[in-house]
């Protein structure tokens, strides 16, 4: 199976002519041709680019931009607002783009999490319409997060980042607290979990051997194909940097090969229904700030 990795931000530079909404926590840039140098110097096949919210909040131009480049290295999700009166027309469009796997929603960030608003439903509902799984950054609203997986059972739903704190968000609090939170939703057979960041979360430095106990109770909770290795490095350089977020993975001796190939690939090409292709061509001509 091709290695994908289910989460990465690609921007330019915050300028007059691509401005940032925000500061984040990262690299400066991290342009299409630097996330493919770094994807094939570490031998990851294709990635899975969310469009940042952080930076471009609902304007996703600049991963089209980096797809139309790099068609068969890249898919594409983008955030969408629950509290848009077009939010429906929106993911209809999005759904007709080239590389648009799945969208988006920030449910830790939402004015409203109540399960029973009609925009976050709404939301699920045309997910599950035009065959969009929906993704939800759902931190700190699992309990939210599961009322409306539940509501919604024909949608394909995946959490975010294992659903705990990270990086950013972490201080002294406990990060796997929530941890049974995040096991009961795996009740649920229409929800999914990717384990993107994960490697923040540990308090030992690489390999990052702390995590593994509570990985894997996940991981047996869900099962392998509904669970999604990923990396979100450029979120993640204060702990760890993009070879390590690869490597933790890829050579733990508490994975089988084949769990590996599923966890590292597989659960993303049945989740999202893609399969990168390095033989695709691409466009050089991005500039790199």
């Amino acid at each position: 199976m091709a290695v994908i990795d289910s989460q990465v931000h690609v921007y330019e530079a915050d300028t007059p002519e691509r401005p940032w909404v925000q500061k984040i926590t990262g690299p400066k840039h991290v342009t299409g041709e630097e996330q493919v140098a770094a994807m094939d110097a570490l031998g990851i096949d294709g990635a899975i680019i969310v469009s940042t919210y952080m930076t471009y909040r609902f304007d996703s131009s600049y991963a089209e931009l980096v797809h139309a480049r790099h068609p068969g290295r890249f898919a594409l999700i983008k955030p969408v607002d629950p509290a848009d009166p077009a939010v429906a027309e929106d993911m209809a469009d999005w759904a007709a783009k080239p590389g648009a796997v799945g969208v988006r929603m920030m449910l830790a960030f939402a004015d409203n999490t109540d399960p029973a608003d009609p925009g976050l439903n709404l939301v699920l509902t045309e997910g599950a319409r035009l065959g969009l799984p929906v993704n939800i950054f759902a931190t700190r609203h699992l309990d939210d997060a599961y009322d409306l997986i539940a509501k919604n059972p024909d949608t394909q739903i995946v959490i975010d980042h294992v659903g705990l704190p990270q990086t950013y968000l972490r201080q002294d609090e406990d990060v796997w607290i929530d941890l049974p939170k995040v096991l009961r939703i795996a009740e649920l057979p229409n929800a999914r979990i990717k384990l993107t960041g994960a490697g923040t979360m540990s308090s030992q430095p690489f390999p990052f051997d702390d995590l593994w106990d509570r990985l894997l109770r996940i991981i047996d909770a869900y099962g392998t194909d509904r669970c999604m290795w990923g990396t979100d490095w450029t979120r993640g350089l204060k702990y760890l940097n993009y070879e390590q977020a690869v490597e933790y993975f890829h050579n733990s001796p508490r994975l089988s090969d084949s769990d590996r190939a599923m966890l590292m690939g597989g659960a993303v090409e049945r989740t999202y229904g893609w399969t990168p292709s390095r033989l695709a061509p691409s466009n050089t001509a991005e500039r790199i700030d």
